[in-house]
């Protein structure tokens, strides 16, 4: 299976990009991983919440094709401990599932035509994170789970 995490926005922060790059690095053991960074929007002062929503809305349905099962990583969406997330992961692989893709979207969340495309709606936490702070929580829960998937070690009960 092929899991994309696609972003609005670079990441900014060296201890952030070094954490992703470890957990990027231990990921191709398991399976095919990229992130997508799309370019954060420009001169958004001048325009509203909801509109910045909807250019980058457009921005990331056009990243994502027809087969793709999409999962929104969303404050609103399904909470799972680690074990859990591993199990939700290790159905999607059983059944055949292709390619995943992750967003994380801007500032003020996801516009209405892609929480209308997604196919389910992940929470990482009950907290707020960063959007580059999330990435890294991520990519880790991502590496945990394909090792509790594995038996492996690295996750402790």
């Amino acid at each position: 299976m092929k899991i994309t995490l696609l972003c609005i926005g670079k990441t900014e922060d060296d201890y952030i990009k070094k954490g992703i790059d470890k957990y990027f690095k231990r990921l191709k053991h398991y399976l095919t991983f990229k992130m997508e960074i799309i370019p954060g929007l420009k001169n958004t002062k001048n325009i509203s919440e909801d509109l910045q929503k909807e250019k980058e809305g457009e921005l990331i349905l056009a990243k994502i094709s027809p087969t793709d099962h999409v999962v929104l990583l969303d404050e609103k969406g399904i909470g799972y401990n680690s074990i859990k997330f591993a199990e939700q992961i290790e159905k999607k692989m059983v059944a055949g599932t292709r390619s995943m893709v992750f967003v994380i979207g801007g500032p003020y969340g996801f516009s209405h035509k892609v929480y209308q495309r997604a196919n389910e709606k992940t929470a990482l936490s009950p907290m707020t994170f960063s959007h580059q702070m999330v990435r890294l929580v991520f990519v880790e829960q991502l590496y945990r789970a394909m090792t509790i998937i594995r038996g492996e070690p690295y996750h402790h009960q």
